[in-house]
């Protein structure tokens, strides 16, 4: 399985701090946001992994890489995307660097706790077909894409439909899509069928949906930690979510980083 790390964007929400640079180069904690990335696939067992950033930010990403001489990753390649234009155009640009049938695609701004990604990625070993995505409760759905499942308001039901930041009540308690998705060798097809959004983007949401549509997207629930960290106050949550697992390593080995 390869790791497919979506890093482009404007960052508008994280401004000033993005007037410079692309956001997943800023700090979260002890590491830039895209190491953390990185770690997460690592962690999970995927150490072949392509970044996708914009052009305009790749020589910062390699300056990056070239400095730490090395992120635990057996490959580690960049792709690039020419003008932000969607989440799903940006996993496209990734196409000619892809050599597996089995994908997992992760929001370098999404901040996950240990233990989320692996008992997904495991399961999609071994899911014969479809995408697979994980969703957890939150309390603010009008900032999330939320989950509509076949049993209204039972997450242990089917994923139907994912609906972009709502405005309408949500059955029970509402759970939201994190940034950490599971596709099949056919994304790529999928994605070339999409077609544009209103803002005038190929959006992740319509590639899931796609897959929900055709009775072809399974799911986890998690309730561990978890963050989407692109506003200062999220960046700030991330890195503390991080510093607990740093601290709590260094509890058990003595060390800390």
């Amino acid at each position: 399985m390869q790791g497919v790390i979506l890093s482009g964007g404007r960052g508008t929400r994280l401004g000033p701090l993005t007037a410079a640079t692309n956001k997943h180069l800023l700090a979260v904690y002890d590491r830039p946001m895209i190491v953390r990335a990185i770690d997460q696939l690592v962690r999970a067992g995927i150490d072949d992994v392509i970044v996708v950033t914009g052009v305009e930010h790749a020589p910062a990403f390699r300056q990056l890489f070239d400095v730490l001489g090395g992120v635990g990753v057996s490959r580690l390649r960049i792709a690039t995307q020419p003008a932000p234009a969607g989440l799903a155009d940006a996993l496209a640009r990734a196409e000619t660097l892809v050599d597996s049938d089995r994908l997992c695609v992760v929001l370098g701004d999404n901040v996950v706790a240990e233990g989320v990604i692996e008992p997904s990625r495991a399961a999609f070993e071994h899911q014969r077909a479809g995408a697979r995505v994980i969703v957890a409760p939150v309390d603010a759905p009008e900032r999330f894409g939320i989950a509509r499942f076949a049993s209204a308001g039972d997450p242990t039901s089917r994923v139907v439909r994912i609906e972009e930041k709502p405005i309408s009540p949500v059955a029970g308690v509402p759970h939201a899509v994190l940034g950490v998705y599971f596709y099949p060798g056919d994304v790529f097809d999928r994605c070339r069928a999409l077609v544009p959004s209103a803002r005038g983007e190929l959006e992740i949401t319509d590639l899931n949906n796609a897959y929900a549509g055709n009775e072809a997207l399974e799911h986890d629930v998690t309730d561990g930690a978890w963050v989407d960290a692109g506003t200062p106050e999220d960046l700030w949550r991330a890195g503390e979510l991080v510093r607990a697992e740093v601290e709590r390593e260094a509890g058990v080995t003595g060390v800390l980083r």
